[in-house]
């Protein structure tokens, strides 16, 4: 691993250093809206934006349509953060299919190869399966790919009345063997000299985040429970003078339980923003969006973006409860938090 990304393992209250500001924007989510304006630090892409994405097809008097970004149950974004002076790059989770990440980078004007690091939030296929589309893009392998070593487990979902469906697993040898450097960690640990931290597993503390109950994993030659998807990670960063930016996949160790223990690691009380996946969609999960919901309005965060697996109705609760705060997510917004 380069310098720039060597990790430590972080003590009980990790010294995240301050950066000077973040830019997080959303490469794969599960909708796009090209009328969503401007709101607060959200930054839209409009329609027919960017101009480049114009596809051609005969069936159009000019000879192409507007260019569209792709939305798909999946969940990706790019971190740009600045601290001193310092720029660095950092892709989180890479969405559902081969190459919708890196098409919507090319519409969007962003280079794949500019990524300094990868970080998996967990080993599910709806964030991993990107890496295809990037190898193809980028032609190389080198990067560090930072994961939880559960990341590979072999897994299978099981609901009442329906035949178990098992989940693509990403496989070693493959990463290995197209030169990615591969960092299994189940503590926090640091990137880029303390200025972002991979929270590693996550502590269950809340008593009401039930992890993932359907889910199985295949150990010791048979199918075992697996709820608590152990491999679920987030990164934070301190924005100077604001608080902490805690930015999840899909939350399966529950966005309270993240969001306390980033505090817990970091010693830092103030929560700027959380943005990502909170899993709580469908019946298993709606259950407990009372209790998120409260739970967050206690941390108040200034920004909270409820993307990908958090549901409709659970975002339409966040909105109701924190009104002020809460911004939709589209594919193509970036949020800007920090700087002038």
């Amino acid at each position: 691993m380069t310098n720039s990304t060597q990790q430590a393992a972080a003590p009980a209250l990790a010294a995240l250093q301050p950066i000077d500001s973040v830019t997080i924007t959303t490469l794969v989510d599960n909708s796009v809206d090209v009328f969503l304006p401007n709101q607060g630090p959200a930054l839209r892409v409009g329609l027919g934006s960017p101009a480049p994405a114009r596809p051609p097809t005969r069936f159009m008097l000019e000879g192409a349509s507007n260019g569209s970004l792709r939305a798909e149950h999946g969940f990706s974004a790019l971190l740009t953060f600045e601290r001193d002076g310092a720029t660095h790059r950092v892709l989180f989770d890479m969405g559902t299919t081969p190459d919708g990440m890196v098409e919507n980078m090319r519409r969007l004007e962003l280079a794949p190869k500019d990524a300094e690091a990868i970080v998996f939030s967990h080993g599910h296929f709806d964030h991993t399966s990107g890496m295809e589309g990037f190898y193809r893009e980028v032609g190389r392998g080198g990067l560090p790919v930072i994961i939880h070593p559960d990341f590979w487990n072999r897994r299978r979902v099981v609901f009442e009345g329906r035949e178990p469906a098992e989940i693509p697993t990403t496989s070693r040898a493959a990463l290995r063997g197209a030169g990615f450097e591969i960092v299994e960690e189940r503590q926090p640990s640091f990137l880029f000299a303390g200025s972002l931290l991979v929270t590693g597993e996550v502590d269950r503390t809340s008593g009401f985040e039930p992890g993932f109950p359907p889910q199985q994993a295949f150990k010791d030659g048979a199918w075992q429970p697996d709820p608590l998807v152990l491999d679920d990670q987030a990164l934070v960063l301190n924005v100077k003078d604001r608080g902490l930016v805690v930015i999840t996949g899909c939350g399966h160790a529950g966005i309270v339980n993240i969001t306390r223990y980033a505090q817990k690691l970091t010693g830092v009380r103030q929560i700027y923003a959380v943005i990502g996946g909170f899993h709580l969609g469908g019946p298993v999960f709606e259950a407990i969006i009372p209790p998120t919901v409260a739970a967050l309005q206690e941390l108040a965060p200034q920004v909270i973006v409820p993307a990908h697996c958090t549901g409709w109705r659970a975002q339409q609760t966040l909105a109701a409860a924190l009104p002020d705060a809460f911004i939709p997510n589209s594919v193509g917004t970036s949020f800007v938090l920090g700087g002038e």
